[in-house]
């Protein structure tokens, strides 16, 4: 008798909600606010130096774990925004794009039935991840609306077999910033239960009315416990260009080089060498990049709610989860309403039920994503409209062949 052809890991997920609502938005022509793609030019700067850096002839294997001009940029930049001394000879590997970063640290860091806390709503690919690894995740709630640490319920996920808990801070896809309080929170139980935190921080230039990005392991006791995740992805609006980074203790970063030696090898060469250059943009570049997005987040969260969507105003990130339960009666879960706004309405959302263990969770929920020009944001509420008065222009958005 033979064996089954697929593993039991692969049934236990499916493919990617967020990127199979990209193929839906090409298919009928619909505007792109589920998956978190800038449609605006990066920097001129770095794109100029990807291209130097081809013509250059730096286009075969660099350092499997980074080029050093790049990891001394990320270091350069973790002093002064992150407050973190780090060693980039032994602290820091370049990968391909944080979505490599999290599942290079979880195979790295879990046995099998080794627990993973995760909150939740969760970025979708964190439960694949922790299946993946073998690792069992354990759930914790944010509380709904306000999208904050339910302390107490925190508390009691940590047990003798915890070993990582998975932090997406600011976070995707609820657009909260973990407090002062809530992270000294995290840092006393990772300490207590002798747990690593793996922080997704891929948002952190990305906080709105005055925030200030806290890195978790600048916290008392967590310098040698933190696993650090960003990348250049959102920062320099390069998300195609997958260039991911972990900032870590020596003794982890050992073994998450070899894990991702044996993964990819190696992040693209002469986009390592553009990024060693964005690491070391004036500063004012970020506070004009944060300054852009609250413009961006105003303008379209304050046109959200006239048109009777109800949420929390995002604190960070370029996210919002959107209960969309008090517009005209329309489909009757949220999977349904985003097929309505993508296939009849031409606007591509996210259904909320994909971020949680319990789809029932999310059902009054759909995420939106605000990364694009005044114009494409514009355009889309005016297509939202029709979906707060009921209307269904078909005709407007047939499929494309």
């Amino acid at each position: 008798m033979h064996p089954p052809l697929l593993s039991d890991r692969t049934a236990r997920f499916t493919e990617s909600v967020i990127r199979g609502m990209s193929v839906e938005a090409r298919k009928y022509g619909a505007i792109n606010l589920a998956q978190g793609m800038p449609d605006f030019p990066a920097p001129q700067a770095i794109k100029d130096a990807a291209c130097r850096a081809i013509q250059d002839d730096i286009n075969q294997y660099a350092t499997t774990w980074g080029s050093q001009r790049l990891r001394e940029a990320i270091a350069d930049h973790a002093a002064w925004h992150l407050g973190l001394t780090v060693d980039p000879d032994a602290e820091i590997t370049v990968v391909c794009g944080s979505t490599e970063a999290m599942l290079v640290a979880l195979l790295s860091l879990v046995n099998p039935g080794d627990e993973v806390i995760l909150t939740e709503p969760f970025y979708e690919n964190y439960w694949p991840d922790c299946i993946i690894s073998g690792a069992t995740p354990r759930f914790v709630a944010l509380r709904d609306q306000t999208w904050r640490l339910d302390l107490d319920a925190l508390a009691a996920a940590f047990n003798d077999r915890t070993k990582a808990i998975v932090l997406c801070n600011p976070n995707n896809p609820t657009g909260s910033v973990f407090t002062p309080d809530e992270l000294a929170a995290v840092a006393a139980l990772c300490q207590k239960w002798d747990v690593i935190a793996i922080t997704d921080e891929i948002y952190e230039h990305i906080l709105y009315d005055g925030r200030r990005h806290v890195a978790l392991a600048t916290l008392d006791g967590m310098r040698d416990r933190t696993v650090t995740i960003s990348g250049m992805s959102k920062t320099y609006a390069v998300t195609g260009w997958r260039i991911g980074t972990i900032i870590a203790p020596p003794h982890l970063t050992c073994a998450f080089r070899a894990m991702h030696d044996f993964v990819s090898i190696g992040a693209a060469a002469p986009l390592q060498e553009a990024g060693a250059l964005a690491y070391r943009l004036p500063r004012p570049y970020y506070d004009d990049l944060a300054a852009a997005y609250q413009a961006r987040r105003d303008r379209f969260c304050t046109a959200l709610a006239a048109l009777g969507f109800r949420f929390q105003l995002p604190e960070g990130a370029y996210y919002v989860m959107a209960d969309y339960t008090a517009l005209a009666p329309g489909p009757p879960d949220d999977v349904a309403f985003a097929r309505y706004l993508v296939r009849t309405i031409g606007v591509a959302s996210v259904p909320g039920s994909s971020f949680f263990r319990d789809p029932e969770r999310g059902r009054r929920y759909i995420r939106f994503c605000f990364c694009k020009q005044d114009q494409t944001l514009d355009e889309a509420l005016a297509r939202l409209a029709l979906a707060q008065s009921g209307e269904t222009p078909r005709s407007r958005h047939q499929p494309q062949s």
